[in-house]
Parts: C-alpha cells; structure tokens; sequence
C-alpha cells in the first residue's frame, strides 16, 4: 500500500456504527465512553472533524481533528492492525494539521492513554512531544454526556 492508494473523506452519519466497531478493534484502549449519539453529535456540529482513511473502499483508519475556534485537538487516531506502519497515521495527522493551519490554529495537542505505549512510540515517530508539565483533568458530566 502506499499513501497515494489511501483515499481520506470526513464521516458522514451512515458511517457511526463502522465507525465505532473500527474503533474496537483498531484502538488501543476499547474501554471508552464513545457513543452512536455521541459519534453523530460530533459530525452534526463539525461534518470535517472526523476523518477516515479508507483503501479500496475498506476503513484502515480513523482521527479526529477537533477545532473549537482557539485549539486543535486530536483524538481516535487509530489504524487497522494490517495497514499499520504503511504511512495512515502520517497521512492522516498532515490532512488534520493542514486543516489546522487553514483554521488559523497554532499548534496542535493529541490525547494519548498513558499506558499506551505503542501509540507513543507513533506520535513521536510523528513529530508530537509529551508535555509533562501539565495534567488532564475530567470530571465526568451528571445528565449530560460523558467524555472519554
């Protein structure tokens, strides 16, 4: 496979429950709050933050390139385990930092689990430094939604 072989296209509400299973078996971390809901909240309010990288018609990889007016965010990078080392995650990540830079954004941050080592060893080969001066903090939301 190569890069010029991947085709990438922001989700559309058709893809949520793919998108979830992909989720499951190409994420690292499959204990998530992620929801069908959720999923479709999030292309409702931004159709071009969730990107998937598909080859011949096949997901092989997901993230999503979240902008709130002020920060880019990063999340769900995720690559099928057969397509892994064969250029998706750069591919994606370019598409979501030129998305960014045309946004205005400054700098880009990714949410990471920390006992996820295979993804550190990937967002360093991509250039991402962990910041260790600072720490997330969550508090999950009562009758709202939950974050994961």
């Amino acid at each position: 496979m190569s890069e010029s072989n991947l085709v990438l296209r922001p989700a559309v509400e058709g893809d949520v429950e793919a998108v979830l299973r992909f989720w499951l078996v190409a994420g690292e971390n499959t204990d998530r709050h992620d929801t069908a809901d959720g999923v479709r909240r999030l292309i409702a309010r931004d159709p071009e933050a969730l990107v998937i990288a598909e080859l011949d018609g096949r997901m092989v990889g997901t993230l999503i390139a979240g902008w709130d007016g002020w920060r880019c965010h990063l999340y769900r990078l995720a690559v099928d385990p057969e397509a892994r080392r064969r250029g998706v995650a750069r591919t994606l990540l370019a598409a979501a930092e030129e998305r960014f830079a045309e946004l205005g954004g400054l700098r880009s941050d990714a949410m990471v689990i920390n006992e996820n080592v295979l993804a550190h060893q990937a967002w360093t080969a991509l250039g991402y430094r962990q910041q260790n001066h600072a720490s997330r903090w969550v508090k999950p939301l009562t009758g709202g939604h939950q974050t994961g």
